[in-house]
């Protein structure tokens, strides 16, 4: 599958999991992810030791995934049903395909250790989905989501401050000064 916005190009070779934007090829796993080792982090059974931190791939940005369905909306002749309302409920329709794959297997390990890659794999479709819907309707609604991600995690870090909240799981009006 190719995508273009005069720009940048993405290519995705399913056959060999890789992904070219650009021209520069990268290789990934199946879901595209590599991990980092982090000393020192709290392992399940309380102690400490060494586990492996999750880190998304470099690319495609936000941008590139908004140009890439900019076009594929465009190609289609699609703007005329994404408007924001729809965007969001077919958003809503795709968090409940999430949530149908989690259901009915009581706590699920970080990592997903029982799934089988077909597993794996639909959760990623089903993730992208959901993903794709946002940037789209933060498009419509003329909101910079990276920005306003910043800001978030900067309220949050002010509504939840480390020293207050760490190891609980109370609301931040919870929290006495």
């Amino acid at each position: 599958m190719m995508a273009t916005n005069g720009k940048k190009t993405c290519e995705v070779n399913d056959d060999q999991s890789s992904v070219s934007l650009n021209g520069n090829s990268h290789s990934a796993a199946v879901n595209g992810a590599t991990m980092k080792a982090s000393s020192g982090s709290k392992l399940q059974n309380g102690g400490t030791g060494t586990t492996e931190r999750f880190t998304f791939s470099s690319e495609p940005t936000v941008e590139d995934i908004r140009r890439m369905q900019a076009e594929f909306t465009d190609e289609r002749d699609w703007n005329q049903f994404h408007q924001p309302r729809n965007l969001l409920l077919a958003m809503v329709g795709e968090v409940g395909e999430v949530a149908e794959l989690f259901q009915w297997r009581g706590e699920v390990a970080e990592g997903l250790p029982d799934w089988t890659e077909s597993e794996r794999e639909q959760l990623a479709q089903e993730l992208s989905d959901v993903m794709i819907y946002l940037v789209e309707l933060a498009e419509k609604c003329r909101v910079d989501l990276p920005q306003a991600v910043l800001r978030k995690m900067a309220l949050n870090r002010l509504k939840y401050p480390a020293s207050k909240v760490h190891g609980s799981a109370k609301k931040y009006t919870e929290y006495k000064d």
